[in-house]
């Protein structure tokens, strides 16, 4: 059996799907799902399905706007880390970190006011990687 590969509290990832090459995210051992900031979604149809528009700020501390387009998985809602409900839009992308890809749902809210523009939690992490909360960035940049 192979070992896992060991990540840091935070890691930069990329989101190929979305066009997003660097991104840094917070390992969050304590959110179920991944989150990824959106500070500005408009819903349309394409094919028949559901689809989003989505405008992110992929650096933090900078206003630079990147703008995609994902299909809607579905709404739910997610209690964040202050116990306040909120009804999210989920996507499915992939997630590649370091030498590692893998699809992913991430919950889209705007997360202005955080450190982090995405957090990695556990359902992307789940069999993929050992954390090792004393170290960062041990993937290195995608």
């Amino acid at each position: 059996m192979q070992a896992l590969p060991t990540i840091g509290w935070r890691e930069w990832l990329s989101l190929p799907e979305l066009g997003i090459e660097n991104i840094k995210a917070k390992v969050d051992t304590g959110a179920k799902t991944s989150c990824l900031h959106a500070f500005k979604l408009e819903p349309f149809e394409k094919n028949g399905e559901r689809w989003l528009k989505i405008w992110v700020h992929p650096i933090q501390d900078s206003l630079e706007e990147h703008v995609c387009e994902a299909r809607i998985v579905e709404q739910r809602n997610v209690t964040d880390s202050g116990g306040h409900i909120e009804e999210r839009y989920v996507i499915e992308t992939t997630v590649h970190a370091g030498s590692v890809s893998f699809p992913a749902e991430l919950t889209l809210t705007n997360r202005d006011s955080m450190k982090f523009r995405m957090l990695l939690g556990r359902q992307a992490m789940n069999g993929r990687f050992i954390v090792n909360p004393q170290e960062s960035f041990l993937l290195g940049e995608n």
